[in-house]
């Protein structure tokens, strides 16, 4: 799992869309992260949008920022391109949610009461 320490390098890393960045918990960049690593990696960005932070919302069932998003994929080795424009497949995949079980954020706001599974391709 990242480090506080390697979030806040991140964060001064990211080149923000938006002039007045939001971050209410680093928990919220981790369940970005674990959400983009679980996605299949493609050859350059994908030309369709999703909407990231309302799928990782969902799937995490806390609030994410779009600030939060591309703190993620700046840290994540993988991840090319600029929000929403990601190199990730249009196969999403579902991550497992064992990968955020064990943060205090995941699931304290019931986003994950609108979690849709339909919305993705495969699992993990």
């Amino acid at each position: 799992m990242i480090s506080d320490e390697q979030i806040e390098a991140g964060k001064k890393a990211t080149t923000y869309k938006q002039s007045e960045p939001l971050h209410e918990h680093n928990d919220c960049i981790r369940f970005a992260y674990e959400w983009l690593d679980a996605q299949t990696k493609i050859k350059g960005p994908q030309q369709r949008t999703f909407a990231l932070k309302h799928m990782i919302e969902k799937w995490a069932g806390r609030y994410v920022s779009t600030s939060d998003v591309e703190v993620a994929a700046t840290m994540h080795p993988d991840i090319k391109g600029v929000y929403p424009w990601y190199n990730i497949s249009a196969k999403l995949t579902l991550p497992a949610r064992e990968r955020i079980s064990g943060l205090g954020e995941a699931f304290t706001q019931g986003y994950d009461k609108y979690h849709q599974p339909d919305d993705y391709s495969r699992s993990e």
